[in-house]
């Protein structure tokens, strides 16, 4: 009698004992290898007799059913700061005990919420990660900038509260301020500037020149007209002039005279060429040309030369420049200064 008794309930404690760990296989999700946020797992296991002594088969999170040590404790209490207050929801922080971790004010977590459950698993550490509790970012405030602004100015800088925009007319000529300030409740310091019409009045006539262009009263900035010079005058300076920004006329050229050659009965030098006067072109010429006289020394039977220049219709025979006389001129032209023998260095020093 006794003998069955015992069988008998041995039999009810199989029972009860597979029952416990059908149910905790049911209630426990499936070991997630190479997913755990821990370095390693304890051993698997589908009931207690798979484990060693003082371990038993239980629930350990993302690890499954795992041979644990139902002793075990994690860290506790957690390190202080990041914005956040950790408190045990168990006495002990035993294996499997849960703890709550709970946000600053005005602090969140990265999923956005203010709180977070962690529990004690069976490798000694708390589920999850470490918390980080931060302040949500705010948007940025910023001034609006109306299209009437935007379509006239190129805008060189941010519109953002605090910072400062500079305004640059696409056309015209800026009237306001230059720069602009955006207050933190989102307004202006200064009224927008405005771009007023910038236009240039007709050019101006040039001596001895004409123009080329169409008669108006007004010309838009960019235009150009052109100057053309009289017969017997030289353009000096560019022939096209342009309508500038500052509505004046980029640099207006002139028309220079040409020069007489200011000797009769002696040899100058232009070009490199030797030559009398008389045998040049009416005798003139070219504004900017340079012409070559010859001067006697004066202690000396030697000549030495000395360049001018013609400008505008003048050109001076330098100072030691004597004209030689009629008779000198025909009766004696080898002896003129421009064909007697030139000095040398020596006798110019």
């Amino acid at each position: 009698m006794d003998s069955v008794l015992l069988l008998s309930l041995w039999a009810l404690a199989a029972s009860v004992s597979l029952q416990t760990a059908v149910q905790a296989s049911d209630a426990c999700p499936e070991r997630l290898l190479g997913n755990e946020r821990r370095r390693t797992c304890p051993k698997p296991c589908t009931q207690d007799k798979d484990c060693g002594n003082k371990r038993q088969c239980l629930c350990d999170g993302q690890c499954g059913l795992s041979c644990v040590a139902p002793g075990r404790t994690c860290p506790w209490p957690l390190p202080s700061g990041n914005n956040f207050v950790a408190s045990l929801l168990s006495p002990t922080p035993s294996f499997s005990v849960l703890l709550e971790v709970r946000c600053d004010t005005g602090y969140m977590l990265p999923n956005g919420l203010d709180a977070a459950i962690r529990r004690c698993q069976g490798d000694r550490q708390w589920s999850d990660d470490d918390p980080n509790c931060t302040a949500p970012t705010s948007p940025q405030v910023s001034c609006p900038l109306p299209e009437e602004v935007t379509d006239t100015f190129s805008i060189d800088g941010s519109a953002v509260a605090g910072t400062t925009i500079r305004y640059t007319c696409l056309s015209g000529e800026l009237v306001g301020n230059s720069e602009n300030l955006c207050n933190i409740d989102q307004t202006w310091q200064y009224p927008h500037p405005v771009c007023q019409r910038v236009w240039c009045p007709p050019p101006q006539e040039v001596n001895q020149g004409y123009l080329v262009a169409v008669q108006r009263t007004e010309y838009d900035v960019g235009d150009a007209i052109y100057y053309l010079c009289k017969k017997n005058h030289l353009l000096d300076g560019p022939n096209r002039v342009t309508c500038q920004p500052n509505g004046t006329w980029s640099a207006v050229p002139y028309c220079r005279a040409r020069c007489p050659i200011p000797v009769e009965r002696s040899r100058v030098l232009i070009g490199g060429l030797k030559r009398w006067p008389y045998d040049v072109t009416d005798s003139v010429v070219p504004h900017g040309e340079s012409v070559t006289f010859y001067c006697k020394h004066s202690r000396k039977q030697c000549s030495f030369p000395y360049t001018q220049t013609c400008f505008d219709g003048r050109l001076n025979p330098p100072f030691c420049y004597q004209e030689p006389t009629w008779l000198q001129y025909k009766l004696f032209p080898h002896r003129l200064v421009s064909e007697i023998e030139a000095c040398s260095l020596v006798d110019l020093d």
